[in-house]
């Protein structure tokens, strides 16, 4: 049975993504990223448990991409597309769309869907990937997106007006969407053993994310995400 323990997990992460869909579409936006939450939660933790019962398979890789296609590729475009039909409302940004043309502009929110789709598909089949990644992981990208619904839910830097502006969710998707397939070494978080010499990149990278967190909650997720692409790049370019 302990080989079907990490697919189970595998489960719950696209059960939390399709929860995350269902509440994203019905409004509810602050839900849907608790769900995305979850979900990466459960991504994380099926990698650790495969590992730590030292089981895999050809169908658990198979499978958790496709439950990371929904929970970390429809997803963020469902957020990305909600945000920008809400944009176009005047109280935001002090204009109204031309009625019926916002919303094929919203539309390309659904851009970090079909590259999150590429990143996966690239993913599966270089073989460079094994302990590293090449371009940002869809659940890194996708908790980004994820974290702007709660920063607006929680607004205590006046971020709002930012956050709904067109240029900003637009050039977010372009970034993201870049960032996805680009030929760009990044550490993964996976500890063989817990000495410093070891890990000192993942250590400080923890360490640097939690102060983030506790300080700023929500509004830290992109500079997290910032910063991992940053600690990054050291080892970027001493190759």
């Amino acid at each position: 049975m302990k080989k079907h323990l990490p697919n189970a997990v595998t489960c719950l992460n696209l059960l939390f993504g399709c929860l995350a869909l269902t509440s994203i579409f019905a409004g509810r936006l602050e839900l849907g990223a608790y769900f995305v939450a979850a979900a990466a939660a459960a991504d994380f933790a099926d990698g650790l448990l495969a590992r730590a019962l030292r089981v895999s398979s050809a169908i658990g890789k198979d499978l958790d991409s496709l439950a990371d296609m929904v929970s970390f590729g429809v997803v963020p475009g469902a957020i990305l597309f909600q945000l920008l039909n809400r944009a176009a409302q005047p109280h935001f940004i002090g204009y109204a769309a031309p009625a019926g043309t916002w919303q094929w502009v919203a539309y390309s929110g659904f851009v970090v869907t079909i590259f999150s789709a590429l990143r996966l598909a690239k993913f599966n089949n270089d073989t460079r990937q094994t302990t590293s990644f090449i371009g940002l992981p869809t659940p890194a990208c996708t908790l980004v997106v994820a974290s702007l619904p709660l920063i607006l839910a929680h607004d205590r830097f006046g971020l709002a007006p930012v956050i709904l502006h067109p240029g900003l969710l637009l050039g977010l998707t372009a970034l993201l969407s870049g960032l996805l397939v680009a030929e760009l070494p990044l550490f993964a978080l996976k500890f063989k053993n817990l000495r410093w010499a070891d890990n000192r990149r993942r250590f400080l990278f923890l360490l640097l994310a939690a102060g983030l967190l506790l300080g700023l909650w929500a509004a830290a997720v992109p500079l997290v995400v910032l910063l991992y692409v940053l600690l990054s790049v050291p080892k970027t370019a001493a190759r």
